[in-house]
């Protein structure tokens, strides 16, 4: 099983601060996978981008107090089912691999942040967990614009529209954030499964919304995706499909800490940056909420 840094992607928060695999607690895996994108193309180059802003990052945490990255060793893997430059990976190739790969990442005890990459990578991500907790369920809580929650769409049930009903016909509960547009059949599959959504009109008009969001996650161990339209298009335009009226930064970031508190995160992804040009917006927001993301399940967890 490889471990070792892609040369063609620089390590999170650049070379200094790298240390080797065994001394890690983290994995960042990227995965710039990218074949079922229906509107803007490019989150295939999402996880190159991350991690180059990555490297413009400070190291202190003002809202920590802490040094986080000297603190908690980092590592960044080499780069699976990588599509660019033409390379044709299938869907269940990619999945086969994404899975394998991060089970095997939790088999040697590491918290791992898959970056994508279209969102379809979840499906492979969430069955590595399935695998290594088989009796212990866990909530996938999604952060996200759009429901995800299509049978199939373009002919395809592992396009990046249908994810997260895949993650329902696993039997897992959800629970999603920030939702704001959706088709009829998601719309009547969210009444008929009685799905838990926070939508993100209803956020904007109800101040006690984070409370009752944390207290409807009925497992102890949670899992986030998070796809970046979730935030508002102003904060981060380059995804694929923006969708006016997304989360605030400090909304998310508040909830992801909230959560990490209160519940065992046992892993969590970031997908569908699509870089836009002549920008370092969307990327460098990315790979703050990354570096966020360490922080609050460091503060979580002790480390």
């Amino acid at each position: 099983m490889p471990v070792q840094t892609s040369a063609a992607l620089q390590p999170f928060l650049g070379s200094e601060i790298e240390v080797a695999y065994d001394e890690s607690r983290v994995v960042i895996l990227p995965i710039p996978y990218e074949a079922t994108t229906t509107y803007r193309r490019g989150c295939e180059n999402g996880p190159a981008h991350l991690l180059n802003a990555s490297d413009q990052l400070e190291c202190y945490d003002e809202e920590l107090d802490r040094e986080i990255c000297y603190e908690v060793g980092i590592f960044t893997h080499s780069a699976i089912a990588d599509t660019r430059n033409g390379q044709s990976v299938s869907s269940e190739e990619m999945l086969e691999v994404t899975s394998k790969t991060i089970y095997h990442l939790i088999q040697e005890g590491k918290f791992v942040i898959a970056l994508g990459g279209e969102h379809s990578i979840t499906t492979g991500v969430v069955e590595a967990y399935r695998m290594a907790y088989p009796n212990e369920p866990f909530t996938v809580v999604q952060i996200d614009a759009h429901g995800d929650l299509r049978h199939e769409y373009h002919g395809s049930i592992h396009n990046h529209a249908c994810v997260m009903r895949r993650i329902v016909d696993m039997g897992l509960p959800t629970l999603q954030i920030g939702i704001r547009s959706i088709c009829k059949e998601e719309a009547d599959l969210i009444k008929e499964k009685q799905l838990p959504v926070f939508r993100a009109r209803d956020i904007v008009s109800q101040p006690d919304w984070m409370e009752r969001a944390i207290a409807s996650i009925p497992t102890k161990r949670v899992f986030f995706t998070i796809d970046l339209d979730g935030l508002d298009p102003t904060l981060i335009p380059g995804v694929g499909t923006p969708e006016p009226g997304g989360l605030n930064w400090y909304s998310l970031t508040t909830f992801l800490r909230r959560v990490c508190k209160s519940h065992e995160v046992i892993g969590c992804d970031v997908m569908e940056l699509a870089p836009v040009a002549d920008s370092v917006v969307s990327e460098f927001t990315a790979a703050k909420l990354v570096y966020k993301l360490i922080g609050y399940q460091a503060l979580a967890q002790g480390w």
